[in-house]
């Protein structure tokens, strides 16, 4: 969470130099101090302009009030709140805001999974791992001790792919203990050659310490085609 803060902070001084150098107003770059000055403004503005928006509760902050902070802090002004205090304020606010997005995903994964396993072929092991025979194989099945070879397709809930070797041309191998908790299971109970289609509660993906590209606590649906038990 302090690297967060670093970055509203720098945010904050990006703000602070638009509203100081005026917004709409030309700005005088008479000196090569004035150029690098503005040249750090766009180079910091550019590398984090996205940072709040793809953070949980970073569009609802205050701007001008943030920048103000800033503004007073940087001019060695005195602040209202300590150092201290502003990493407790922030930490506790932009968590709670992850767990109201992690509680969301996961209510709306429930309810995906709930309807799901009433359609026709999927099957329910009693961990909650979901599944559908594409294909069945005729090989050996492989244990959590061995390298596998494969090839997979991984989408959310709501169709967006967030990776794939098909869409790469090339298969993945990886040992079926050293992957997520669902496709271990999995992986164990298919013969080689056999595509099958799994759906993963959050508990059998990654939860709340999913990578940002997916998202706390959401359900993964994989599209996996076990090619072979790679030989030691």
């Amino acid at each position: 969470m302090k690297s967060f803060f670093l970055l509203v902070a720098v945010v904050a001084v990006v703000v602070a130099g638009c509203q100081n150098g005026g917004i709409g107003k030309k700005v005088s770059l008479k000196t090569s101090i004035d150029s690098t000055s503005y040249a750090l403004g766009v180079l910091l503005a550019q590398q984090h302009k996205m940072g709040l928006e793809n953070t949980p509760g970073g569009k609802d902050l205050d701007i001008d009030i943030m920048t103000s902070a800033f503004h007073s802090v940087l001019k060695g002004d005195s602040a209202s709140i300590s150092f201290e205090k502003a990493n407790e304020i922030v930490s506790a606010y932009f968590q709670g805001a992850q767990g109201k997005i992690a509680q969301k995903n996961l209510e709306e994964g429930n309810a995906f999974l709930e309807k799901n396993k009433a359609n026709a072929g999927v099957k329910v092991t009693p961990s909650g791992l979901q599944y559908e025979v594409i294909k069945e194989g005729t090989g050996k099945m492989p244990n959590d001790s061995d390298m596998v070879k494969v090839h997979y397709h991984g989408t959310l809930i709501d169709g967006k792919v967030f990776d794939s070797s098909v869409d790469r041309g090339e298969p993945a191998e990886f040992p079926v203990n050293g992957v997520i908790p669902g496709w271990t299971e999995a992986l164990q109970m298919m013969p080689v050659g056999s595509k099958w289609k799994i759906y993963l509660p959050a508990s059998l993906a990654y939860g709340e310490r999913a990578p940002q590209e997916i998202g706390p606590n959401k359900v993964l649906i994989f599209e996996v085609e076990l090619l072979e038990i790679v030989k030691k």
